[in-house]
């Protein structure tokens, strides 16, 4: 079993320009619409609405709003898609008016920064919480402060990742990554020079979202750290965690407490 190890991601830091940034969120979340990674996660989703008594869902960093908008659309085909209110520490309103377009009613957003460790009891009353591609970014402190703030005061937190702690997982993004990159300065709104700059004149954005994938492999939560987080909760909470297939053989895991009744 291999170590977690907390490097850093060119996406983390404050230093990188705002473009390159937007490349690497953007270019995610059309790898995981275009290849289809989240169908697997869409029955255990459905089944954490329903323990937990809501479909409302306050999506604590929505990035680029893939995620939501790839279970509003697979959740609205095989029903009544829960509503999503989409939030971030580094808000993208642009990327998420688009969403909003896409699912009227169903999809709305914050637009000023929200952290994700003291949610305000306007947003969380009501509302299951969730946390996709994205955990692995907080270290252990933070990571506790984010369940912690769920259990205090949400319906419930449901989490996961594309990934497992194996640099090989992230072969599975190759084939709709790489297309997702270099479609980017085509389909992005703003910075398109910039953009096309670091995609096609040069291997900036290529190297800096392989590192930023191989790194975030080897910063996922195993199932045992997940259950360590969670223990001083007592059985507040009842937690399940599974993992689920996806592209390629690709493999992602899902972690998810909701109130005991």
């Amino acid at each position: 079993m291999l170590p977690r190890l907390q490097l850093v991601e060119w996406n983390d830091l404050e230093a990188t320009p705002a473009a390159l940034r937007d490349v690497i969120v953007e270019s995610l979340s059309r790898s995981l619409r275009w290849g289809r990674m989240m169908r697997g996660l869409v029955e255990p989703f459905r089944a954490f609405l329903d323990a937990a008594g809501t479909d409302e869902v306050l999506d604590l960093c929505a990035g680029a709003g893939g995620p939501a908008a790839v279970l509003a659309t697979e959740l609205g085909a095989r029903g009544a898609a829960p509503r999503f209110l989409l939030t971030d520490l580094f808000p993208r309103p642009e990327a998420w008016s688009e969403v909003q377009r896409d699912h009227p009613g169903v999809v709305d957003f914050v637009e000023t920064p929200v952290d994700a460790t003291a949610i305000p009891p306007d947003l969380a009353a009501g509302r299951a919480r969730v946390v996709i591609n994205a955990f692995h970014h907080f270290p252990p402190p933070l990571a506790r402060a984010i369940l912690a703030d769920a259990v205090a005061g949400s319906r419930g937190i449901f989490i996961s990742e594309a990934l497992v702690r194996n640099p090989l997982s992230f072969l599975a993004f190759g084939p709709a990554g790489l297309a997702a990159l270099y479609a980017d300065p085509l389909l992005a709104k703003r910075d398109r020079l910039k953009k096309a700059f670091l995609v096609w004149a040069t291997p900036i954005a290529l190297a800096a979202g392989t590192w930023d994938g191989l790194v975030s492999t080897m910063r996922i939560y195993e199932e045992s750290d997940l259950r360590e987080m969670v223990a001083p909760f007592g059985d507040r909470f009842r937690w399940t965690y599974g993992t689920y297939t996806h592209s390629l053989g690709g493999r992602g895991y899902y972690f998810h407490g909701v109130p005991r009744t």
